[in-house]
């Protein structure tokens, strides 16, 4: 049971809304295999170990614009609820309410891609100062370079001389 979803399927599901990557209850439900409504159920019952920043309903503008990422709506196959948005420390608390072998096995692999996702972040960011690092320090020094680069340039492409003919010239 310790690979029952593939790790990408997990990170398909996860959506940056209000600035924060969650998960939506529909797709955990379908992570957990439970119904939408029992996995809404068993958070309502345990609404106390859920404060905004682990849980929230996101809004109507939020949902139209998050439902182009995961296909177009069809009749009927939708629910007609505003889902719930669980970030990594309210997914972690589903284990708790969610209490099956799936569930806690399902939220483990659940939150290594969540680990994962947040060493990658970093790992960009670190890229991104030392690229602004570098910058800053070439900077100052644009003209040196580009004469660099004309004189590797000149010696590339050395200048063409001219032949002289060979043989005799008439008057």
């Amino acid at each position: 049971m310790s690979n029952l979803v593939p790790e990408e399927k997990i990170g398909s599901r996860i959506y940056l809304v209000r600035g924060q990557r969650v998960m939506l209850d529909f797709a955990l439900a379908e992570l957990y295999v439970v119904t939408t409504g029992n996995l809404n159920k068993a958070v309502k019952r345990n609404i106390k170990r859920f404060p905004r920043d682990f849980m929230f309903q996101i809004t109507k503008e939020e949902y139209e614009s998050l439902r182009f990422q995961f296909g177009i709506l069809k009749r009927g196959q939708h629910s007609k609820f505003l889902p719930y948005a669980f970030t990594q420390e309210g997914v972690a608390m589903l284990s708790g309410v969610l209490n099956s072998d799936r569930a806690i096995a399902v939220n483990i692999q659940i939150m290594r891609v969540f680990s994962g996702l947040r060493q990658i972040l970093a790992t960009h960011k670190e890229l991104a100062a030392k690229l602004d690092l570098l910058e800053s320090k070439v900077a100052g020094n644009s003209n040196q370079i580009r004469q660099i680069f004309g004189a590797i340039r000149q010696l590339m492409n050395p200048p063409v001389k001219k032949q002289k003919k060979i043989g005799f010239l008439r008057d």
